[in-house]
């Protein structure tokens, strides 16, 4: 009687090697899965596809969680900046403000984003 056992180790080394390649092939990482410098190659591609107006859940899903925040009423207005790591200045192993782009929203939809719009702002907006 012949061993089955070569039969069942082939098998089952088959089944992982397409298990391997089915994960491979579909799975996707999030935003705060993917390694810095995949995530900021990511958030630079995704900035072109932005439309003023957008909710800030979307942007948040579609970015993941931001590097950094910052947020204040001001005139009843609910303000909030949101920076996504996109461009490399220092390898220091920490993500400055300066390496990322700021989104800029008013009342939770997009107004603008970019260093310019937000410099923009920030000079308007002195008055604590």
């Amino acid at each position: 009687m012949k061993s089955r056992l070569p039969v069942v180790i082939i098998s089952l080394f088959v089944t992982y090697v397409a298990f391997v390649a089915v994960i491979m092939v579909f799975y996707k990482p999030t935003p705060d899965e993917m390694s810095w410098e995949d995530r900021q190659a990511y958030n630079q591609a995704m900035l072109t596809d932005l439309t003023l107006g957008q909710p800030i859940a979307d942007i948040k899903t579609i970015f993941g969680k931001a590097d950094f925040s910052e947020a204040k009423i001001s005139n009843d207005d609910t303000l909030q900046i949101l920076f996504y790591r996109t461009h490399h200045k220092t390898s220091d192993g920490q993500t400055s403000k300066e390496e990322c782009t700021p989104l800029l929203f008013k009342q939770g939809k997009l107004i603008a984003w970019g260093e310019t719009s937000y410099q923009q702002y920030l000079a308007s907006h002195i008055d604590g």
